[in-house]
């Protein structure tokens, strides 16, 4: 390709997709380009019985219902699906097995975006890689027997992967930690070390799904740079649905923060220890903008935005967590910052408006 595209998108999951929706209403000259095999291949590779917290109406992206009845909680896989076909749908040019290797700025201001087959180039440059680019793993986990079975979450499928009532640590104790500790408990004798415990609350309230209450209480729109906001992001995530006293009753144990390892064998923070046949390692993932060579905008690893909007003319972001607001990051909120988004790059591009141009966010009550 040799000509000058208006906009390339990097990522094609849920908020490049999005905002590659609002792009192709404003006629832009744009390519979507993605990693993976196929759309929502992120999502098929993560463990079997993965459900969305969100129920189905709270999961639409713009211009597209989820479809699924209201109040029930779609697979990873039927989010996958659904991906698909909103690509399929509005015809959205998406490039795949197309993993960036580069971005670095011309002379002339354009960005030059470099893949494995290619170099192509555009005015302008969003990055909707999300918040799950690399697995992290704490260095403690080489302390461990190398012949211990160890798993990040990302790998993580099901119990079959681990021995058959063995004994598991499962180190963290967000969502992704809780669920994994609740599915294991079935058929391992199961340990959960807690870092740092974020706040758990019921999947219902009041015969009302728990994301009824927080859209209604305007938990996903309060602004980034708010003094709320500051104090939300403080406080950690929530985890959802599954609780800590539950998996208590079920035989889960808990220990504190996991600080060595030395054999078979896990430390805590309180000196205790404790022999295991297994780690799962629920600690999150880390930002990867090491091909990212525009100066100034990736910083330790973080980007460099204002909601989206970094310094450099034409360099944009979408999907972050706190981007905008508590939504920035959620299949069903990232709509709004889509539009948003658009709009910017539509003026900083002059690409025209149509009259028919009505304002869309996520399909959320």
């Amino acid at each position: 390709m040799t000509k000058t595209l208006d906009v390339i998108v990097i990522g094609a999951g849920q908020a490049g997709l999005a905002l590659g929706h609002h792009l192709g209403r404003r006629s832009a000259d744009f390519l979507l380009l993605d990693a993976g095999p196929e759309i929502g291949s992120s999502w098929r590779s993560r463990w079997d019985s993965l459900r969305l917290f969100s129920p189905a109406q709270y999961d639409s992206l713009p211009g597209l219902p989820f479809p699924a009845p209201a109040d029930t909680h779609p697979t990873k896989d039927d989010v996958a699906d659904y991906l698909a076909t909103y690509a399929e749908h509005f015809q959205l040019p998406v490039r795949l097995n197309s993993p960036v290797q580069r971005v670095h700025r011309e002379d002339d201001g354009t960005f030059a975006v470099r893949t494995p087959d290619e170099v192509l180039r555009a005015r302008q440059v969003v990055v909707a890689t999300g918040p799950f680019q690399t697995p992290w793993t704490p260095a403690l986990s080489d302390r461990f027997d190398p012949a211990l079975p160890q798993l990040h979450s990302a790998d993580y499928r099901n119990a079959g992967q681990l021995p058959a009532g063995g004994r598991v640590l499962v180190v963290g104790a967000a969502n992704s930690g809780l669920q994994i500790a609740d599915e294991l408990a079935h058929s391992c004798s199961v340990t959960v070390a807690v870092g740092s415990r974020p706040a758990e609350l019921p999947q219902r309230i009041a015969g009302r799904d728990l994301f009824f209450w927080l859209t209604k209480s305007g938990f996903f729109t309060v602004p980034a740079d708010s003094r709320i906001a500051r104090r939300l992001r403080a406080r950690g995530d929530l985890v959802i649905g599954t609780r800590s006293s539950r998996l208590r009753r079920r035989g889960v144990g808990f220990r504190p923060r996991l600080t060595g390892a030395t054999g078979r064998t896990a430390h805590f923070a309180d000196g205790s220890s404790a022999e295991i046949d297994a780690v799962v390692w629920a600690t999150g993932f880390r930002s990867d903008y090491s091909w990212l060579h525009v100066p100034g905008v990736a910083v330790d690893g973080q980007a460099r935005h204002t909601a989206g909007v970094t310094d450099v003319p034409g360099l944009y972001f979408i999907g972050l967590p706190w981007q905008s607001s508590r939504g920035s990051a959620l299949l069903g909120f990232v709509g709004a910052d889509a539009a948003v988004l658009s709009t910017r790059i539509a003026a900083d591009a002059g690409l025209p408006t149509p009259d028919s141009l009505a304002t869309e966010t996520a399909c959320c009550p």
